[in-house]
């Protein structure tokens, strides 16, 4: 019985060690695609919107991952609703944002 135990504590740090990984990647996409748009934006570069869509797509790419995983040691049924529903509303963000970036590269003809 110890064995198991021993197993699902190493099982469920490395859950959540690859969670605020992804997590953490997440946020550090976001912010340096943030600081190329702000740069972008001094410049006049066109394309700024498209470089900040695509930054925050990848970022939500990199987040619903997390929330993916965290789904593996959910243990009660209303953490995985909560987490089912987040999930969801990552997932309508980056469908939209994706549409975004699909309308700003063909105003771009790219």
């Amino acid at each position: 019985m110890a064995m198991l135990e021993l197993l699902e504590e190493g099982f469920q740090f490395i859950v959540q060690f690859g969670v605020l990984f992804l997590e953490c990647v997440g946020v550090a996409v976001l912010l340096v695609y943030a600081v190329k748009s702000i740069i972008g934006c001094f410049k006049r570069d066109p394309h700024v919107r498209l470089t900040l869509a695509q930054g925050i797509a990848l970022a939500l790419e990199f987040k619903l991952g997390g929330e993916v995983l965290r789904t593996a040691i959910v243990r009660e049924y209303s953490e995985l609703i909560t987490l089912g529903a987040i999930i969801l509303l990552r997932g309508a963000l980056t469908f939209l944002i994706h549409w975004e970036i699909k309308n700003e590269e063909s105003r771009f003809g790219e």
